[in-house]
């Protein structure tokens, strides 16, 4: 099973960006499906998921209302549309799935929940 993110990039603030996660392997249809970002030194922060099978998302409160979490079931890839994105948005983006799943969204964001993950994808956000 191989996670591969992509669409990282450097952009100035106030830009956006649409980060790809395609899913090679496996179907996640059961699953719960998230975006974690990290700086250095700093533990792996929750940005977002979605449950694969119905569309429900969750945000941290840091990237409500300016990123857009979706799914393309034909393609097996996940997305993050970022907008509006400001210099403390930098950071590695990681992919991730969650096959158990259960339960809320708002208690899947935590990494030890998630067993699969994509290799990262920088994400640089320049005043």
């Amino acid at each position: 099973v191989q996670l591969q993110a992509s669409g990282g990039g450097l952009v100035q603030a106030g830009g956006s960006l649409r980060l790809s996660c395609t899913a090679s392997g496996r179907t996640f249809s059961g699953s719960v499906m998230g975006w974690f970002r990290q700086v250095p030194g700093k533990e792996r922060e929750f940005v977002s998921n979605i449950r694969w099978s119905n569309l429900n998302t969750y945000y941290a409160d840091s990237v409500k209302g300016r990123f857009t979490i979706s799914r393309d079931n034909a393609k097996n890839t996940m997305y993050l549309q970022m907008t509006s994105l400001k210099p403390e948005d930098t950071a590695v983006y990681y992919c991730a799935a969650d096959t158990n799943g259960m339960g809320g969204l708002g208690l899947r964001t935590h990494p030890h929940e998630y067993d699969y993950w994509g290799q990262g994808t920088q994400v640089t956000v320049s005043s």
